[in-house]
């Protein structure tokens, strides 16, 4: 898929997972080291911010803002993925206070290669929004093809308050 970086076309990997269909098999890791599978992200309504850097300011913005969404929704499971590593993300998390949100590490790229998402040129996964259901199931997703825009946070919360259980 094609996608831009302050205007520069940048392509990642393959097609993104669509709608409708289960999230591909991957392993990511958590700020303890500990291998998270897919089965593991998908036992109820989850939301999946994918940024490409958590110390750059969009995705320090992104991660943010769900970070404090998360407390009008009791059902449903947050998580904030990118290629940093769990220690990168642990001083993020440390600086900028954020408790709530589990960030995960994708440093292998294993997520972002089965998703479609991963950039070489800049060891990255593009930025995305996806919601899966309890079962895996993609019901909705945001690529955003300028990767220095935030996601549409209206949308992808007004989906969650539509479909929380």
């Amino acid at each position: 898929m094609e996608i831009t970086r302050h205007g520069t076309v940048i392509t990642t990997n393959g097609t993104p997972t669509a709608l409708g269909h289960q999230l591909p098999t991957f392993t990511v890791t958590d700020a303890k080291g500990q291998p998270i599978k897919t089965d593991d992200l998908t036992h109820r309504l989850t939301l999946i911010s994918v940024v490409p850097d958590i110390n750059t300011r969009v995705c320090s913005i992104s991660t943010k803002h769900f970070n404090q969404d998360m407390d009008e929704f009791d059902n449903v499971d947050f998580y904030t993925i990118s290629t940093n590593t769990p220690q990168e993300q642990q001083s993020w998390c440390a600086t900028e206070n954020v408790t709530k949100m589990q960030l995960l590490s994708d440093q292998n790229a294993d997520f972002g290669k089965a998703m479609g998402l991963f950039v070489a040129d800049n060891h990255t996964d593009a930025r995305s929004v996806w919601i899966v259901d309890g079962t895996g199931m993609v019901k909705y997703r945001e690529l955003i093809t300028e990767q220095t825009n935030e996601p549409d946070y209206v949308s992808a919360l007004a989906y969650l308050e539509a479909h929380q259980d």
